[in-house]
């Protein structure tokens, strides 16, 4: 187990940083107004069994947090709440959705976040709780605020990266040239990362919705405008999902429709040109009989087949260039 970073407020101001897990109970002995924030990375169940114990942490929320995919929710318990989310990121060149799930232990004396995977830049929460250290004084559900704010400003990210590549998805489909088979299989890639993030965002609302309930007093009420604001954000990405789930069945049904139409347009211009191509094989086929007919062995019967070749052949191609067939 790796401690990223640890610190300790007292009176929301900030007083120690960088100590050791094992440090924890006594900075919290120290004073009753401090607030302990620790971040681990990768922990192994001893090591959280440690802490569990520590801090009685339940034995289900630390099996969640040692657990793979858990989905985003926020379960109660007696001495402290567990939440669990998603930084997210797109990478539009592989069609993936990179994914690092970020648990939380909360109580009103510290907060334990943890995450299993590199990728989660801890330094940014940081950075949001720094900027504002007059909201410390509310607790630990500030902390929870700054965690909450940057993963949903991914979100929005995340979203705007999706409607830049469907963007240009929509230009690409009136194209006149055929899309290779990579750029079909980014455009399902991305499609199927659009659904597992929806299956991610989605969940978030009702985290967030049972976190701001005031009978659970997780919130202190000055923070209420705050977490008010995170919500209405993840109900704009939920929308702006919706929408991109929508928009990509419609460039679906639309890359069919013109696909069939390119397809009909290719099959009358090759039947077009059979039709023709028709005309002179017929008139030779009857001319090559070894039998005696009008004009056969005479000059005036090669003009005959001629005429009557391009006559026939002339009529057929204008009649499909009026129709547009050619």
């Amino acid at each position: 187990m790796t401690v990223t970073h640890s610190r300790a407020y007292r009176r929301g101001v900030l007083a120690t940083t960088d100590f050791p897990l094992e440090d924890v109970s006594e900075q919290l002995e120290m004073d009753d107004d401090t607030i302990v924030w620790v971040d681990l990375f990768a922990p192994t169940k001893e090591e959280l069994d440690l802490l569990a114990r520590e801090l009685g942490l339940h034995e289900l929320a630390v099996e969640d947090a040692l657990g793979p995919h858990q989905r985003p929710k926020l379960d109660h318990y007696d001495s402290h709440l567990f939440l669990s989310c998603h930084a997210v990121r797109v990478a539009e060149d592989r069609g993936a959705l990179e994914t690092v799930e970020v648990d939380a232990f909360i109580n009103k004396h510290w907060f334990i976040t943890v995450h299993k995977e590199p990728g989660f830049d801890i330094d940014a929460v940081v950075q949001r709780w720094d900027r504002s250290p007059d909201l410390l004084v509310h607790g630990p559900s500030f902390l929870v605020y700054g965690l909450l704010d940057v993963i949903v400003d991914g979100y929005f990210d995340t979203v705007q990266a999706f409607d830049e590549f469907y963007d240009e998805i929509s230009e690409d489909l009136f194209s006149e040239q055929p899309l290779d088979p990579a750029r079909q299989r980014n455009w399902f890639e991305m499609r199927r990362a659009l659904v597992q993030f929806h299956r991610l965002a989605v969940p978030m609302r009702e985290a967030v919705s049972s976190l701001m309930r005031r009978e659970q007093s997780a919130v202190a009420e000055e923070l209420y405008p705050y977490f008010q604001d995170v919500y209405d954000h993840i109900l704009r990405v939920s929308e702006s999902t919706d929408a991109l789930r929508d928009l990509i069945a419609t460039i679906v049904e639309t890359n069919i429709s013109l696909r069939d139409f390119r397809q009909n347009q290719v099959m009358k211009k090759v039947t077009s040109w059979a039709a023709i191509i028709a005309v002179p094989t017929l008139i030779t086929g009857f001319y090559g009989m070894n039998v005696p007919y009008p004009g056969f062995a005479e000059v005036w019967g090669v003009w005959v087949f001629f005429i009557a070749t391009f006559a026939i052949s002339g009529s057929l191609y204008l009649t499909f260039k009026r129709k547009d067939w050619l």
